[in-house]
């Protein structure tokens, strides 16, 4: 008689190390050897790294990793607020910077994390594939000697010849897409091997696949796409080019002659913000009016710009990310010569009042000047200290410092264009001075003269090229069906053995549920058992069920194993 409880010892020479749970590579209980030669080493090692407890590891690390990326500004989309963060915590940002928390998608440590999961899904799904392609193409297993020692069994008698019954059985069976298992030809037994739910292993392999999808789309987009930023104040016109980009962040195998040739200009930007309620100085809209070219020399095409309505053009996205005041300023010499007359762009140091600092750097006057300030949208006086109680621009003032000297732009050091180097520069004013919109400052000795003519809106763009955007989202949702499937669909294996008993024969249903953990099977195999019995036309002979003893564990391992019965149902 068949044995279908779990043995108490199982070889791994038999069955192999992967369907035996616990053995070393495994990912079990039981410590793995420490091999001695170094292809042992090399085995043990790519183990390790297969298991699923290894792969969840570095899920975790990986998960772990992105954090800094998002309370940490990046380089990569805010290169301002990280200079700002710079400016605020001098001691600390250097060793965030060391370890790079400012741009950590690009950091060799997250780029370890990230190929050491790729290696280890590799690892996993290449073998399950194998396995599965194997399991799909392998017949049930044998049905036991003894059903009754299955977690659920019934018997009953009926009239037909025991041949019969089991054709009727099988009938049965196969209209409710089961997998059937017969006698071989000579073979005078009749019974039936039966199985369902081979969609919960698909489902795994496809999560796996997917997850592994997702990854390749991210790297896909690593390699071939690009990031980069470009401020632009009303009326400037920019195009797709790597001169024109203020930032510039390629792909690995991206070049200045991947980027997309279109232009954008911007026409107009506008922003509203609520006055009243807990919401108060919050933005209500952004709206950006451009017109955009998707070629050198092409029709101009009008877009309303706005947050998360980004413009799509050759597959390149632009997003409105940011926006600002860029103070117009007239500078005249000693002579009253305009030497300096353009709009230039402040960055917001407070962004719910826009309070924004900047620097104007005028190379064309003798001596060279520059002016430190601070553009206040909606002024108020606080203990002397000019203030913004609101980003809207209502009546808005500068407050200036100038300076004379040598810019030190010729040095041949690079200068940031939101800094003022003061080295070799003399303070012309002791104090900041005030201007508002059409005032005018005198410099001191007869210097020259600074007009604040008004204000023009700036917005900051990020232009982004991914190709593996789309693709990780088609995986990503693959791989929630996966794991659907997995949770949803239940193996079992239904067994009939029918053998003469009388003028008919006795028929013995045996039920098993590989993974059940939901429950639902109890009930699924009494409809059969029910309709089995309608079908056969039995005696009424009750229905009985057995329980296993809670010493012994089924398993449904039968008599004759087909190949990969005893592999594991889950992995890394």
């Amino acid at each position: 008689m068949t044995d279908v409880h779990t043995p108490s010892e199982v070889s791994a020479e038999t069955f192999g190390e992967d369907a035996v749970p616990g053995l070393a590579g495994n990912g079990g209980n039981r410590k793995a050897e420490v091999p001695q030669a170094s292809w042992g080493w090399f085995r043990w090692a790519w183990r390790q790294l297969t298991s699923m407890r290894t792969a969840l590891v570095l899920l975790f690390l990986l998960a772990l990793g992105a954090i800094p990326g998002s309370l940490l500004p990046q380089e990569g989309t805010d290169p301002a607020s990280v200079q700002n963060y710079f400016t605020a915590h001098p001691a600390l940002a250097p060793w965030l910077n060391h370890l790079g928390l400012f741009n950590v998608y690009a950091a060799p440590w997250f780029a370890a994390i990230y190929l050491l999961l790729f290696a280890s899904l590799i690892g996993c799904v290449v073998p399950r594939t194998l396995r599965l392609a194997g399991t799909a193409r392998t017949p049930p297993p044998r049905a036991p000697r003894n059903l009754s020692r299955l977690p659920h069994s019934a018997s009953y008698s009926v009239a037909l010849p025991a041949g019969e019954a089991a054709d009727a059985a099988a009938a049965y069976l196969s209209g409710k897409r089961f997998r059937l298992r017969r006698p071989a030809d000579g073979d005078q037994a009749s019974w039936i091997s039966a199985e369902k739910g081979y969609l919960r292993e698909a489902g795994n392999l496809l999560f796996h696949l997917s997850l592994l999808g997702v990854l390749c789309c991210i790297a896909v987009g690593g390699l071939f796409g690009y990031k980069a930023d470009k401020l632009m104040v009303e009326g400037q016109t920019f195009s797709d080019t790597v001169t024109s980009l203020d930032e510039w962040h390629p792909g690995r195998l991206v070049s200045g002659s991947d980027l997309a040739p279109f232009s954008i200009t911007l026409n107009k930007f506008s922003a509203s913000y609520y006055t009243s309620g807990q919401s108060r100085g919050e933005p209500s809209t952004f709206d950006a009016s451009i017109d955009y070219s998707s070629s050198p020399g092409g029709p101009a095409k009008p877009y309303n710009l706005r947050i998360n309505q980004p413009l799509n053009v050759d597959s390149t996205k632009v997003y409105l990310i940011g926006h600002g005041y860029a103070p117009e300023f007239t500078v005249t010499d000693a002579k009253g010569k305009v030497v300096y007359q353009e709009a230039t762009p402040f960055i917001p140091q407070d962004t719910s009042t826009l309070l924004s600092d900047g620097v104007v750097k005028v190379a064309g006057a003798t001596p060279q000047l520059g002016f430190m300030g601070v553009f206040v949208p909606s002024p108020i006086d606080v203990s002397g200290e000019l203030q913004s109680y609101f980003p809207a621009a209502q009546d808005p003032v500068v407050s200036l410092i100038g300076y004379a000297g040598n810019l030190g732009i010729n040095s041949g050091i690079p200068q940031s264009v939101y800094q003022l180097d003061t080295t070799a520069m003399t303070q012309l004013t002791a104090k900041p001075f005030a201007l508002a919109v059409g005032q005018s400052y005198t410099l001191p000795d007869g210097q020259g003269k600074i007009t604040f003519d008004g204000y023009k809106n700036w917005v900051s763009l990020q232009v982004t090229y991914d190709p593996g955007q789309v693709p990780a989202l088609i995986c990503g949702i693959l791989a929630l069906a996966g794991l659907l499937l997995s949770f949803l669909v239940r193996r079992r294996r239904l067994f009939v053995r029918s053998v003469p008993a009388g003028d008919g024969s006795l028929v013995t249903i045996g039920g098993l549920a590989r993974t059940d953990a939901s429950g639902g099977f109890e009930d699924e195999f009494a409809e059969v058992v029910t309709e089995l019995r309608a079908i056969h036309g039995d005696k009424a002979v009750p229905v009985t069920a057995a329980e296993p003893p809670a010493h012994e564990v089924p398993t449904g391992r039968a008599e004759s194993q087909a190949p990969g019965e005893n592999q594991t149902e889950t992995g890394a």
